[in-house]
């Protein structure tokens, strides 16, 4: 299968003040669908700290990292930032499938200003920080990431070459 890290981007959590549940959360799903978990990290809410941990993971070629946490209206959220940043392309329609499918749980899934995007060979994937939150997005795309992943390494075809 593919390789996968975990950032989970956290103040508190970087200091040992809050356990992460979250970012254990998508070990665990990572693992059931046949990821090999690479990396874990917990990070504080710092642009440069968070677009380095990314750069670095793509440099390593971990095919899927997903980071929870710091996608909110708070001045100290800043994954998104950090992730355009690094990311040569977008793949907007993952987490406008996130979106999509949490507001039909809560409105305020409106305001989660997550992004996902493309760098070299990885797929970066934004999260919000709620335990209850990741487990939702992670049910609206794990099962199709991996066809997105093996088009990007050219493992797979894409959907339209597929005969």
């Amino acid at each position: 299968m593919y390789t996968s890290a975990v950032v989970t981007l956290s103040d508190k959590g970087s200091i040992g003040e809050r356990e992460d549940l979250s970012g254990k959360k998508i070990i665990e799903v990572l693992k059931q669908y046949g990821y090999t978990v690479k990396d874990y990290t917990i990070l504080p809410d710092d642009i440069e700290t968070i677009k380095s941990k990314l750069i670095e993971l793509c440099d390593k070629n971990i095919n899927l990292i997903i980071t929870t946490g710091g996608t909110g209206f708070s001045k100290r959220d800043v994954t998104p930032e950090a992730t355009i940043a690094v990311c040569d392309r977008m793949a907007n329609g993952i987490s406008e499938a996130i979106r999509s499918y949490s507001l039909t749980i809560t409105k305020r899934a409106m305001l989660s200003r997550g992004v996902s995007g493309i760098r070299k060979n990885s797929v970066i994937i934004n999260l919000p920080g709620s335990l209850k939150a990741v487990t939702e997005s992670l049910d609206v795309f794990m099962d199709t990431i991996g066809h997105g992943i093996g088009v990007l390494v050219g493992k797979d075809k894409e959907c339209g070459n597929i005969k």
